[in-house]
């Protein structure tokens, strides 16, 4: 049964809300998945943050409509599900990996902060590191002069310590 029209400019307006923050939008053919293997797809995107949705592309077009996602519309045919993601590559990553164990996942396009992705680009950007994973390098980056800086004087405070904890001890004697 098709959604009336009050139900359909929810829809609008639910996806254009979750546009409205989204920094990446991947859509790829879903054509003969099973359920279960949709199931297992919705349920790592639930948990990277990633908001998945078998969506009618004429709705998707109306709620990316002026957006910076618009230049994704002329993709959008055939039977998709999109993937909408505040985080930079958590669409991409997810869809990708998906696409990797279920070759009837056909990743078809994305859209990185109003840069149109063709298969290519997808990839290229769910190779990237999740932002957790670079705020660590970054950290780590950060404290190895302090870590090296403090082992030094480790080192030396124990070369320092040596032969005068000798005199100490011979002159207690």
């Amino acid at each position: 049964m098709g959604l009336n029209l009050n139900d359909k400019k929810a829809v609008v307006a639910e996806i254009s809300a979750k546009v409205s923050k989204a920094q990446t939008i991947v859509v790829a053919e879903y054509r003969g998945i099973q359920v279960g293997h949709l199931t297992q797809l919705r349920a790592k995107a639930r948990a990277q943050g990633v908001y998945l949705r078998v969506l009618k592309n004429t709705l998707a077009r109306r709620a990316v409509e002026g957006t910076a996602f618009a230049s994704l519309a002329s993709e959008m045919t055939g039977p998709l599900i999109y993937s909408i993601s505040e985080d930079a590559v958590a669409a991409a990553k997810v869809m990708s990996d998906f696409a990797k164990s279920n070759d009837k996942l056909v990743i078809k396009a994305g859209n990185y902060a109003g840069k149109s992705l063709d298969k290519a680009g997808v990839s290229a950007l769910a190779s990237i590191p999740s932002r957790e994973v670079l705020l660590a390098q970054l950290l780590g980056v950060m404290q190895a002069p302090v870590s090296g800086f403090a082992r030094a004087l480790a080192a030396l405070a124990a070369k320092n310590a040596g032969p005068a904890t000798e005199v100490a001890a011979e002159a207690a004697a």
